[in-house]
Order: structure tokens, then C-alpha cells, then sequence
């Protein structure tokens, strides 16, 4: 009998953790990996899951930072299924399954912060015109108003990415690049996602204020 229930709160924990927020966004970020392994070239270079110092926020957590020749794109991942409703300057975009909406933050604006904070990280190693904000929602998902270029569903971020096929950073310094950036990440631990944590429920608790 103990062990059906040991079994039992196992199965329970693991459905919990497959239908969690953390899952979900994991498994997005795993779509885009192996979509740079696929259909990128060994000139492109990707860092994933990044948690860095940010002066305003305290930390900003990046899933994937992409150097190449061309520029460095700074991607953030959407695993989100259903419609998806959105414009550039609405402070929250909405996400439509069935009848039920759900209100999340504009990605645009979110990816803003995440190539602010790294400008200030590589300012003096690259200029801003460089540094360039892509969002990629799963294929699962289903825009119903029109999306800037630089928001992409599936593997359509590739196509969006090699649009870009200018030599502007030269191999010396894309690995200045990557080390400034890899000497900034915070060590991947759970006291680093708490920090985070606790910085995102400040600032959130700072707007309602």
C-alpha cells in the first residue's frame, strides 16, 4: 500500500512539473537550440539560458544569446499554444484557447530590456545597431494580428536571422563578445533562479504600487 501511494505522488509531482510554466518554456528553448544546430553554420555561436546583472532590474534572465559575423541576436522563446493577439505598443499581449483568454507581458518589450542590459554589458565592445531583439513563439501557436518581422513562429527565426548576411563583427571580437558575456552570467544555480525570482515579484509588486 505505501508504495502505491510513493507511486502515486511520484506520477502526481511529474504531471505538475510536465504542465508547469518552467516546462513548457524548457521545451520552447529546446526547439530553438536544435533549430540553430540544424540550420545554422559553425559561424553562428549560441548561449543559452543566460541570467545576468541588469542595473535597473537587479537580473534578467535571456534563453538564447546568438553571435555571429552578421550581428548578435538576442532571442526570447514563447511556448505558447492557441491564438495569439498583439501589437507593438500594447503593454500585454493576449493568448486565446477556446473561450478562455490569458493576459501576458508584450515580448517585444521584454526582449527590449534584455538587449539594454546587454548593450550596457558590450558597450564598449559593439555599437547598438548591432544587437538585434528576435521573439519566437512554437509552432503551435497562431498569430491573429499582424506581427513586426522580427516576431517569428517555428523555424521561421531562421529565415528572419540569415536576412542579416553582412560581415559587421570580425572574429577577434566576436570572441571578446563572448567572453564579456560569459564573465557576466551568474553561475547556474538554484539560488540564482531565486534571486531572479525575487527581483521579477519586486518590480512586479513596484507597478502595482
Amino acid at each position: 500500500m505505501f508504495l502505491y501511494i510513493v507511486f502515486f505522488i511520484v506520477i502526481m509531482g511529474l504531471l505538475a512539473y510536465l504542465s508547469s510554466p518552467t516546462f513548457k518554456g524548457k521545451m520552447g528553448e529546446s526547439m530553438v537550440i536544435d533549430h540553430a544546430k540544424r540550420y545554422l553554420g559553425e559561424e553562428y555561436i549560441m548561449l543559452n539560458n543566460c541570467t545576468i546583472p541588469d542595473e535597473q532590474n537587479g537580473t534578467t534572465q535571456i534563453d538564447h544569446i546568438l553571435i555571429s559575423p552578421y550581428g548578435i541576436f538576442i532571442i526570447e522563446t514563447k511556448n505558447y499554444t492557441g491564438w495569439i493577439f498583439g501589437s507593438i505598443n500594447q503593454k500585454q499581449w493576449t493568448q486565446k484557447i477556446y473561450k478562455k483568454s490569458y493576459r501576458f507581458q508584450n515580448p517585444i518589450h521584454q526582449n527590449f530590456k534584455h538587449v539594454k542590459a546587454l548593450e550596457q554589458i558590450l558597450g564598449d565592445v559593439v555599437t547598438p545597431e548591432y544587437l538585434h531583439s528576435v521573439i519566437v513563439f512554437t509552432s503551435r501557436s497562431e498569430f491573429k494580428t499582424a506581427m513586426p518581422e522580427h516576431v517569428c513562429q517555428g523555424k521561421d527565426w531562421i529565415t528572419h536571422v540569415k536576412k542579416f548576411n553582412q560581415d559587421v563583427i570580425p572574429a577577434m571580437k566576436q570572441k571578446r563578445i563572448k567572453y564579456r558575456i560569459e564573465k557576466e552570467i551568474l553561475d547556474p544555480s538554484w539560488k540564482t533562479n531565486r534571486v531572479h525570482i525575487e527581483n521579477l515579484h519586486q518590480k512586479k509588486q513596484a507597478l502595482i504600487d
